[in-house]
């Protein structure tokens, strides 16, 4: 740690250094020195390149008055710090907390909305100089790849044999039995739907590729810091909008709060000049992703990672009542 700070010149010498116990894909930690107090980044991926590209636009973002934090620059300037192989970044801490959508007000909702469409604006204003290409395309709420093509049922229902065929094969607790209950339920309602696979992507954008309660800190009652631009990229933007909606609204029984999401995007289509039509595309393409999706599962049987078990009651719930509630659903997003 010492040799790390000393990279930085005057932020001075490290008296404690906490492991932040969320987030999935990289390691966090709450940095406290004798100048201040720090977020420190490690960056699993490794891609200098790339994160010292995201930390660029993350500086014309703070320029533009977008609540981010920028990176510390170290002596040289450069903002990526590699020590014995692996890849660190240096943040000002950022006092705030977490809200999900249960508590948000709706006028907390149509905030958090306008909040996304101007980052939206911004990003397509700061990045329209970047090659997409050098960004990659993947950014769905979980740890699985966005890509233009919707999921082909058949590849999901090879997944559902795998996954079955996994848990089956082990000592049963109550998870599993919820697990294999959602599989085959899938399985009946894709079975059902499969007609209904969504064309190619519409309009597509600059997006943050995560947006979701754990990377938006809150002071009071007003966002202090959207954080973790690992995944910025160019993809289809108002399918940012309602991943996000999807996950800040959910709620624990595995409806979404139609009330709250409404607010929320018509201050998105406002703030970013995404029409009806392309917010309605945006709900079917998700809906249809979410039908097809399996991550949790996939971490759980395939990896043995149980991280993100937790989650899985809710957002398997989800899927079956979206496809049961698809009119209601879209109609909160373009209303």
């Amino acid at each position: 740690m010492h040799t790390l700070l000393r990279r930085y010149g005057d932020v001075g010498e490290p008296l404690s250094c906490e492991p932040l116990t969320e987030g999935l894909l990289n390691r966090g930690y709450r940095l406290a020195t004798t100048r201040g107090r720090f977020f420190l980044k490690h960056h699993l991926d490794g891609d200098v390149a790339a994160i010292a590209r995201q930390h660029a636009v993350t500086r014309r973002l703070a320029a533009l008055g977008l609540p981010v934090a920028p990176p510390v620059a170290d002596a040289e300037g450069a903002t990526v710090t590699v020590l014995g192989g692996r890849c660190y970044a240096l943040h000002p801490w950022i006092e705030g907390r977490h809200r999900d959508g249960r508590e948000l007000t709706r006028a907390q909702s149509r905030r958090l909305g306008a909040l996304l469409g101007h980052v939206h604006t911004c990003l397509e204003q700061v990045c329209r100089q970047e090659v997409p290409e050098r960004y990659g395309e993947d950014g769905r709420d979980g740890p699985s790849a966005g890509c233009d093509a919707a999921a082909d049922p058949q590849d999901t229902y090879a997944l559902i044999d795998e996954l079955l065929a996994l848990l089956r094969g082990r000592p049963r607790d109550c998870f599993d039995e919820l697990a294999e209950h959602r599989l085959v339920e899938r399985r009946a309602l894709l079975e059902e739907h499969a007609d209904r696979r969504p064309a190619a992507a519409p309009a597509r954008g600059w997006v943050h590729g995560d947006f979701h309660p754990l990377n938006l800190l809150y002071r009071g009652g007003e966002p202090a810091a959207i954080v973790d631009w690992d995944r910025l990229g160019v993809q289809p933007r108002a399918e940012e909008a309602v991943r996000a909606a999807v996950i800040f609204f959910l709620r624990p029984d595995g409806t979404l709060d139609l009330a709250k999401i409404r607010p929320y995007a018509r201050a998105y289509r406002r703030a970013s000049g995404a029409g009806p039509d392309e917010l309605a595309a945006a709900v079917h393409r998700v809906w249809w992703e979410r039908l097809n999706d399996f991550w949790m599962l996939r971490w759980r049987y395939q990896l043995g990672d149980h991280r993100a078990d937790p989650g899985f009651p809710a957002s398997s719930a989800l899927a079956v009542w979206w496809t049961r509630a698809q009119e209601a659903v879209r109609d909160a997003f373009t209303d």
